[in-house]
């Protein structure tokens, strides 16, 4: 049977009032953790007051050497 480790992260929305997402950053991020050999399961936004999003969350999984 597999077993998994998971990780999440949060990515800040940057702008006056939030919304702006670094995306070339992002995508570092992602690249970094797959050559790691983190797998992205979900993602997903935060929204502040107004709908505007404040954060991306990311979860990502892994499976457990033994």
């Amino acid at each position: 049977m597999t077993r998994w480790e998971y990780k999440t992260i949060k990515l800040a929305a940057t702008g006056f009032l939030g919304g702006l997402l670094d995306t070339a950053a992002f995508e570092n991020v992602l690249n970094g953790l797959g050559w790691d050999g983190w797998e992205l399961v979900s993602a997903f936004d935060t929204n502040q007051s107004g709908g505007v999003t404040r954060d991306v969350v990311a979860v990502f999984k892994r499976p457990v050497v033994a």
